[in-house]
């Protein structure tokens, strides 16, 4: 890890940088701004049309140092450049990125090239399957609550709606702490640049994002690995017991087991057995900090929950809403499920959407047998799920969101729970599961 500290702003003077993927969720915006102030010759290309990223580019309009090429890659935007920074979500075997590596052009991501950028600080990265979001959360909670006590700054960043960790060079200083959710494209930047976080936590590992994987669990694995894989001697790994046999014997940190036992008496408002495993990574992790427990205690009592994660809403006429629209396997609605109604049939399923190539053979046992009734969201993932699978169960697809709502009510009763729980992703209907989620709220805000 970088022990000095670098002159960013001259670093990227400059420099000719292809932003390769702007995007729409603000991450993108946030380090390109970043990279225009820093005075950066930049190139953004992104698939998505200028009509697309209307707002986008309106939020980067007053750069003169900003040329777009949009609709589309053109491979001369991967020659002749200082550095490549692609966004979360390129394709492995992309041409373009081939391209800059064949013309020895550095291909670099936003974390990954942040912490090689920053001072001497302390690195915190979280991944997993299913967890890493609750996980992240909760240590940058519990944290940023005992800063006097740590007498450093925490800050947040990775795979966090809107934020990007790249401008927080201009912040950080030596001896403070970056908490980061990282999911495996961004772990693959880690990888690039041959580092991993001093204090790792790997949650779980499922089937996900096998579109993109192609089938090949040992490739998003590996990805995934790099959590761990450039630790040294020092560095700390923390996992959920179930992951210990995926981590390799010739492992040079640390290994630390949390259990759920450890965190019996926290007052943990979060339902489910594997939040309580979630809530034990987390203090597993304050500990290296010498937090006394009364205060790690304090800070998870007043923790109010992520939304859109076993997200409690509000109850209409009897009956429990709850929000899980970051639950986006089938794993992760199947958690959901047992965490709330396990056995009693009472609950009302929202589900459905863009398929992402994954097994839902054990997901129709659990609705079958735990559910009243399933109301679908349309998309291929949907059709896949009525064509090929016996649902034993009420079912009807809506034709929108809000239609699938008014469905799920009809089938409930007082005492009833609405889960909106995808358990697929939101391509198709929606540019992504946090445009989905806005929606969802904003159609249980009117209802009384």
């Amino acid at each position: 890890m970088q022990n000095k500290k670098v002159n960013y702003k001259e670093f990227f003077k400059d420099k000719k940088i292809t932003v390769m993927g702007l995007g729409l969720l603000g991450r993108g915006i946030g380090y390109t701004k970043f990279l225009a102030e820093c005075g950066a010759d930049l190139v953004v290309t992104d698939l998505k049309t200028k009509e697309q990223l209307a707002t986008s580019i309106k939020a980067l309009s007053k750069f003169t140092n900003i040329r777009f090429v949009l609709g589309g890659h053109r491979l001369e935007d991967f020659r002749d450049r200082d550095m490549i920074i692609k966004s979360a979500g390129v394709p492995m075997d992309s041409p373009y990125i081939k391209e800059a590596r064949d013309n020895n052009i550095p291909v670099e991501m936003d974390v990954s090239l942040f912490v090689k950028l920053a001072p001497e600080i302390t690195v915190i990265g979280v991944t997993g399957t299913r967890g890493k979001s609750m996980t992240t959360a909760l240590i940058y909670e519990i944290l940023k609550q005992n800063e006097k006590f740590l007498k450093r700054k925490v800050y947040l960043g990775g795979n966090v709606r809107g934020i990007a960790t790249l401008p927080l060079l201009k912040k950080i200083k030596r001896g403070d702490v970056l908490v980061c959710e990282l999911d495996s494209w961004q772990l693959q930047g880690f990888g690039d640049s041959k580092i991993s976080p001093h204090i790792s936590v790997f949650t779980s590992f499922m089937p996900d994002h096998m579109n993109y994987y192609k089938d090949s669990m040992k490739d998003y694995f590996n990805d995934k690995a790099n959590i761990f894989n450039y630790q040294k001697e020092e560095d700390v790994l923390i996992v959920r017991p179930a992951m210990k046999e995926l981590i390799p014997k010739d492992l040079k940190s640390k290994l630390t087991i949390a259990n759920a036992k450890n965190v019996a008496g926290y007052k943990f408002i979060v339902p489910g057995e594997y939040q309580k495993e979630n809530l034990a990574c987390a203090v597993e992790v304050v500990k290296q900090f010498n937090i006394p427990i009364n205060k790690i205690k304090k800070a998870v009592k007043g923790f109010k929950g992520l939304e859109g994660r076993l997200q409690f809403l509000k109850e209409i006429k009897g009956v429990k809403i709850y929000n899980d629209n970051n639950a986006t396997t089938p794993e992760a609605t199947i958690a959901g499920i047992e965490a709330l109604g396990k056995n009693k049939r009472n609950i009302i399923l929202i589900c459905g959407g863009a398929d992402k190539k994954l097994d839902l053979t054990n997901f129709v046992k659990v609705v079958n047998k735990n559910c009243k009734a399933l109301v679908l969201i349309p998309g291929t993932g949907t059709d896949n799920l009525i064509t090929n699978y016996e649902l034993r169960v009420k079912n009807e697809t809506g034709k929108d969101l809000k239609d699938v709502f008014q469905k799920s009510l009809g089938f409930a009763s007082r005492g009833d729970i609405v889960l909106f729980s995808p358990a697929f992703a939101s391509f198709g209907m929606f540019n992504n599961e946090y445009e989905r989620n806005d929606l969802f709220m904003k159609i249980i805000k009117k209802f009384r």
